[in-house]
């Protein structure tokens, strides 16, 4: 397995931490609204990354986060009438509902912010009495300037930040420069938890790097993921907080997803083109929504727009329609077997394992389909190499994460079909075309 290093800025050999095991975290949403396409990016592509190492046989521990206390969501929680827990679960199980149309894997662990406060209370106490953090007014601050390693993962100078913020810190500001970020604030609103410093709630750079600290040994694993967005700050914050208690900078492998376009433009609200994920799903279904995503390579932004879209519903039409059309054959001729071709399935893994070229492995997807449609054309009486094909194409998809939905028949259903395949190839094509209205109604064909 390759993968590019957002650390090193480099495709790197993967090398696990622990033989046999891989450690994955990635960025959650912040549950204040359904997740838009944007937000499914990331939870497609590492996905996908979980899935391959699986298929190489890896112990997979996979890790993503709830963001259920933030000012947006105490804001939403009063324009809808709700408990900020309350909004949060609505949220939650809304994104859970969009995860579960996308046919992803359930993480390992979901923390919620809210459900690991007193670890975060006495990561920011033990950052405060090693002399990385300190309280003003119930503020507790990170002191960057003391972190050598700061910009590591940006490329942004701690220097460069200084000039540039000069110029909008006020005199008054309780910082001791402008560069420290928030560990925990002193709220007048919304829900708040006792600590030693006031009652209030964490800043966001500290959410992550302690349920990472939590869940792992030393707090370090071997992959962490999330949105190009979140590297400076938030990646970065968290990586500064590492390098204070563990002296590393918690992963790695960091991994960085680029941002969707629609039609050029970049998704804001300001522009009113923002497409909420489970209305997208909702049109498009699972397979094709992925396929979308999945066309163009992570590192690179996706442009959404029509042509995309039309191209990408013909190569799943293509898809779909072979494994429906070569499943019903097997099941006309009671042809059974799980063999398939490991060789094919493994040629799309190794495109995988060179840092998800996913567009590579739906081409070979696409090859496979030319391979069942050859064998349904070439096959007279001996279906076995069809059901070897077809089996690999099945393979294929699941691996990848796709929906494998083959129609079933009963009985009466199969000797209909059997009936019309046979009067097709005899030629009796008046016959044929009843037989074959019949399949239609019956949502067979």
């Amino acid at each position: 397995m390759k993968l590019f290093n957002s650390l090193t800025n480099k495709k790197e050999e993967f090398v696990p931490i622990r033989e046999g095991q891989v450690s994955i975290y990635v960025c959650g949403p912040t549950v204040y609204n359904y997740v838009h396409i944007g937000n499914t990016r990331p939870m497609i592509v590492f996905d996908v990354l979980r899935r391959t190492f699986e298929y190489q046989g890896y112990d997979v521990t996979f890790v993503s986060n709830f963001t259920d206390v933030d000012d947006k969501i105490i804001k939403a929680a009063k324009n809808e009438g709700l408990t900020e827990r309350e909004l949060a679960d609505k949220y939650i199980h809304a994104y859970e509902d969009v995860r579960d149309g996308l046919n992803l894997l359930k993480p390992t662990f979901s923390p919620r912010v809210t459900d690991t406060m007193t670890p975060i209370i006495d990561f920011i106490a033990d950052l405060i009495d090693k002399g990385y953090a300190y309280e003003v007014d119930g503020d507790v601050y990170f002191r960057v300037t003391k972190i050598k390693e700061y910009g590591m993962l940006s490329g942004i100078k701690v220097e460069d930040l200084i000039a540039g913020a000069s110029e909008r810190v006020s005199d008054t500001d309780k910082k001791e420069s402008s560069t420290d970020f928030a560990l925990w604030k002193n709220t007048d609103e919304g829900i708040k938890f006792d600590s030693p410093w006031c009652k209030g709630r964490p800043g966001w750079h500290t959410e992550c790097v302690v349920m990472i600290n939590d869940l792992f040994e030393e707090g370090r694993i071997d992959i962490h993921g999330g949105g190009q967005d979140l590297k400076f700050p938030h990646h970065e914050n968290e990586i500064a907080q590492s390098y204070a208690c563990h002296h590393h900078p918690i992963a790695n492998v960091w991994m960085h997803n680029q941002m969707i376009n629609i039609d050029n433009q970049k998704m804001s609200k300001s522009l009113g083109n923002v497409m909420w994920a489970k209305d997208l799903l909702e049109e498009l279904k699972c397979n094709v929504y992925k396929w979308l995503m999945l066309s163009t390579h992570y590192r690179n932004p996706l442009n959404f727009n029509n042509e995309l879209l039309e191209n990408v519903k013909k190569e799943v039409n293509k898809v779909e329609n072979v494994i429906k059309q070569a499943s019903l054959i097997l099941q006309v001729y009671k042809v059974k077997g799980d063999q398939f071709v490991k060789e094919t399935v493994d040629q799309m893994v190794e495109s995988l394992s060179d840092d998800l070229n996913t567009s590579l492995a739906l081409t070979q997807i696409l090859d496979q389909v030319k391979k069942v449609n050859a064998e349904i054309r070439a096959s007279k009486g001996d279906y076995n190499q069809l059901l070897l094909e077809y089996n690999t194409l099945v393979v294929m998809l699941q691996t990848i994460g796709f929906i494998c939905q083959p129609k079933v028949m009963n009985d009466q259903e199969i000797e209909l079909y059997k009936n019309w395949l046979s009067e097709k190839s005899n030629k009796n094509f008046e016959v044929a075309d009843g037989l074959r209205a019949q399949l239609i109604e019956l949502g067979i064909i």
